[in-house]
């Protein structure tokens, strides 16, 4: 019995449980994998990290233009030496740098210089280093602002000089007005690429820069694969369709899906882009959503193995005790019953009882331990002791006296003598009421007068375990 529950109610678990695990799994592999959602994904975050880069370029670059107006950056400029100039112009850059830590924070740049007309390094903070050192060749939109005298942004990425940086520049110019140099802040690629990938949810971000028909990648945000930048880096056309059109354009390389969002803010437009590329899922966690039902199924067998034993247990211990009783009986042991106190069971065992006493011609002992009637008697059983009339008896009355008798008397002497008979065989009377006894008495004499023919009066006779009420016929 215990097995079969168990059995029987794990299986349904475990039908039910993987049944919720496949389609739960199901429903979140098409809800948060769909190809289609998943690019659209990436496209939403390259469009946002675009922006976001473009826009903290653009901050560093309103910001650089009014410290390029400052009188310490502006007076390097009028130095008579060119060794008077770096000194100044190295001055003057720590300056710039210290107030823009404080203006930006996390976020200030950490390389500020300042440049002469030709694009050479006059000065840089820190160092008296790069003195001389050409900048405008390796980066023609930057040679191309010092020539026209406007600011501007820009991604420096050139292995040969270890550049890594988000550039904004500024020019500066002399007491007459006129472009005299420049002066450029850069802040490293790997930074402003890690605070623009905070709110992406793909698989990673990468900077690139193009140099004719070659992609390089500048930087990668920190959660960018080995994998993803070797398949970036060979997706030329879907990047050169971006910089051409200047619009996002999705693709797909080795089974990667991405987003090039090109990057129009810097140099000329056309030599950076920015790729997100396409998270695994919309929903991180997904898998261990699905998976944490079959944790639930387990712990559900678990407790239906408890549940089992303690049910079973309850239910095939008593059926044990009955079959074991039975079996005595069987073996000659007649004088065998059951004392069951179950609540689903109990019922049963005192029916058997019964049934074993009537086939055994044993009467049953209703009384309990002080030799009173277990049960107290209904408003039924009143009438049907008081209806036993046992004709053919002779009583043991005089029917002369017994006429002569007041009818007051009479019934009150009955009830009594009824009541005491009934109360010394232990039985419960104290639901019978005077009114309700003379009431009866009074119409068992009308139907007993009518079978006979003449009027009668009852007397109270004890036989045995049984109290008879005889109709003694008068005159």
């Amino acid at each position: 019995m215990r097995n079969k529950i168990i059995a029987v109610n794990a299986v349904i678990v475990l039908i039910v449980g993987l049944l919720a695990f496949a389609i739960v799994r199901t429903s979140l592999g098409v809800a948060t994998g769909s190809p289609d959602a998943l690019k659209k994904r990436a496209e939403t975050d390259a469009e946002a990290a675009a922006a976001k880069l473009q826009r903290d370029a653009l901050v560093l670059e309103r910001w650089l233009i009014g410290a390029a107006t400052e009188a310490p950056v502006r007076a390097v400029m009028s130095k008579a030496t060119q060794e008077a100039k770096g000194d100044s112009a190295t001055q003057a850059c720590d300056g710039v740098v210290s107030a823009a830590k404080t203006a930006f924070g996390a976020r200030a740049p950490s390389i500020v210089a300042m440049v002469d007309t030709s694009g050479k390094i006059i000065g840089r903070n820190g160092s008296n280093l790069a003195r001389g050192e050409d900048v405008a060749s390796a980066y023609p939109a930057f040679k191309e602002a010092l020539k026209t005298g406007r600011g501007g942004s820009d991604v420096w990425s050139d292995k040969a000089r270890a550049d890594q940086y988000l550039v904004a520049y500024a020019p500066v110019r002399d007491e007459a007005g006129q472009p005299a140099g420049a002066i450029y802040a850069g802040v490293p690629l790997a930074d402003s690429l890690s605070r623009v990938s905070e709110g992406a949810s793909g698989q990673g971000l990468l900077l690139l820069t193009v140099s004719g028909d070659s992609i390089q990648v500048a930087s990668t945000s920190t959660n960018t694969s080995e994998e993803v930048k070797a398949a970036i880096a060979g997706a030329t056309e879907p990047v050169m369709s971006a910089l051409k059109a200047g619009n996002v354009v999705i693709g797909t390389q080795k089974d990667t899906a991405f987003a090039v969002a090109p990057l129009e803010a810097f140099g000329d437009g056309k030599r950076a882009a920015l790729v997100a590329v396409a998270p695994t899922t919309l929903l991180e966690g997904a898998n261990a959503a699905s998976y944490s039902i079959l944790g639930v199924m387990v712990l559900g067998i678990v407790m239906v193995l408890g549940g089992g034993v303690v049910l079973g247990n309850y239910i095939s211990r008593p059926i044990q005790m009955l079959e074991e009783g039975l079996l005595a009986i069987l073996n000659g042991q007649s004088d065998k019953r059951f004392e069951l106190d179950h609540a689903e069971l109990g019922g049963l065992a005192f029916r058997i009882d019964q049934l074993l006493n009537q086939l055994m011609g044993i009467e049953e002992d209703t009384t309990d331990e002080e030799g009173r009637v277990s049960k107290a008697p209904t408003a039924a059983n009143f009438s049907d002791a008081m209806a036993v009339d046992r004709s053919g008896q002779q009583p043991a009355v005089d029917p002369a006296r017994l006429a002569a008798e007041p009818a007051d008397a009479y019934y009150a002497r009955l009830y009594s003598e009824y009541m005491a008979a009934k109360r010394a065989l232990g039985e419960q009377v104290d639901h019978i009421t005077d009114a309700a006894f003379r009431s009866r008495i009074q119409g068992m004499e009308q139907d007993a007068a009518s079978k006979q023919g003449r009027p009668v009066r009852y007397h109270v006779q004890t036989n045995g375990r049984e109290v008879v009420l005889l109709a003694v016929p008068l005159g």
